[in-house]
């Protein structure tokens, strides 16, 4: 079986999935593609180009209409033999709405990766035209279920993995930890999600011995670095990195802070725990707290108190033998629950189901009248001050 996953190769969680995915549904017969799409250039002469033999990219014209688009996307997934289709959701408001358009007998299976109301609202704009819905952590299954109108035999929590494999062989290599701690921040260096401008905070409350490494990239990176001027002489920058190399930093790391304001899972937890590095992590119910033990494998603090978070780190820093500990229980925590054989398993049973006993759908609607449903346009949340908006999502987790 051959199925299209509507994503363009990044670093970043969602192409994370599909690499666990492809590898994981492999040994079922299961073939999975990323299949993206973008404007037609020069350098890109066909109207469809294949990238590497893992997947897709279809070149559109930059002057079609939405409609024309739509209908060339049709076609090549009919014409490249997809029997079915992974939408992640608001990964690009184009594919995801390309769901209400496919002929009926292409499978149809969303994720959702995030448990924000607009990608809620985009969830259910099409919630009526797929067969399955995944939610990668049991809040976002939940929301849905219970606040979205998805269907308790149709909307499944399934988490991502990581290869636990390729981390536990790295951690295997993990020294005690020095006398300076080493912390570490992973992810895309954005405020609204990521919280990444509390590290400032952090750092004001911490002693010079706390180290701080920041990976990722991303539009709050210069803002980032303006802020931690004061600490530039215990911070360092590392800019994007190859995935590959995620298990050597947590492996060399003591620490993760994860300050979050929201998360769908946090998957930068779940490989900073495979590696042996203690989660210090927003609370985020039915998120971070279905991955952390608190005290235990990690600690968890409320969002946005990052004072909370400062006198964890302090705690884990005063007492080498506690950390020591957590390293270990985190590592213990994750190749059972989180490995890509679990993940794949449970996939591959919500597929053959599907195929067996085909969820009823909405009637496929024409393309010829291709239009974007309200879940899918910019809304009211989009005018909301983004300073208003940061402070509504840390009250919501709060309460």
């Amino acid at each position: 079986m051959k199925l299209a996953y509507f994503v363009v190769p990044h670093i970043g969680g969602t192409f994370s999935v599909f690499t666990a995915l492809r590898a994981g549904l492999a040994p079922y017969g299961v073939d999975v593609r990323w299949f993206g799409i973008c404007e037609y250039s020069p350098d890109a002469p066909s109207a469809s180009q294949r990238h590497s033999d893992t997947g897709l990219m279809l070149h559109l014209p930059p002057d079609a209409s939405q409609k024309e688009r739509a209908k060339l996307v049709v076609r090549e997934i009919l014409k490249q033999g997809y029997e079915g289709i992974f939408v992640n959701i608001l990964g690009d408001r184009f594919q995801t709405n390309i769901a209400r358009y496919l002929p009926p007998d292409v499978l149809r299976i969303a994720i959702v990766h995030n448990i924000t109301p607009g990608t809620y609202a985009a969830a259910k704009a099409i919630r009526d035209y797929t067969h399955v819905t995944v939610g990668v952590s049991e809040r976002c299954c939940e929301d849905l279920i219970e606040h979205h109108g998805f269907s308790h035999d149709r909307t499944f929590a399934i988490p991502t993995a990581v290869d636990t494999d390729a981390f536990g062989a790295m951690c295997e290599r993990r020294k005690p930890a020095p006398p300076d701690l080493r912390m570490l921040f992973v992810g895309r260096i954005e405020d609204a999600s990521k919280g990444v401008l509390w590290l400032r905070e952090i750092l004001d409350a911490l002693p010079d011995t706390v180290q701080l490494t920041v990976v990722g990239d991303g539009p709050d990176l210069t803002k980032l670095k303006r802020r931690l001027t004061p600490h530039s002489s215990r911070v360092h920058f590392t800019g994007a990195v190859d995935p590959s190399r995620i298990p050597s930093f947590m492996a060399e790391h003591d620490i993760l802070i994860m300050p979050s304001r929201f998360e769908g899972l946090g998957m930068t937890m779940i490989e900073a725990m495979a590696g042996g590095c203690v989660p210090v992590v927003s609370h985020i119910r039915g998120v971070t707290d279905t991955v952390v033990d608190d005290g235990r494998n990690g600690i968890l603090f409320p969002v946005g108190n990052y004072t909370a978070a400062a006198q964890a780190i302090s705690k884990l820093d005063a007492n080498r033998e506690l950390l020591a500990r957590m390293s270990a229980a985190a590592r213990e925590a994750i190749p059972g629950r989180f490995g890509i054989e679990k993940m794949a398993a449970r996939y591959n049973a919500i597929i053959k189901s599907a195929l067996i006993d085909r969820p009823t759908i909405s009637p496929i609607l024409e393309l010829d009248a291709w239009s974007i449903p309200n879940g899918l346009r910019a809304g009211l949340r989009s005018v909301i001050p983004l300073p208003l908006k940061n402070y509504l999502r840390v009250v919501r987790e709060r309460l």
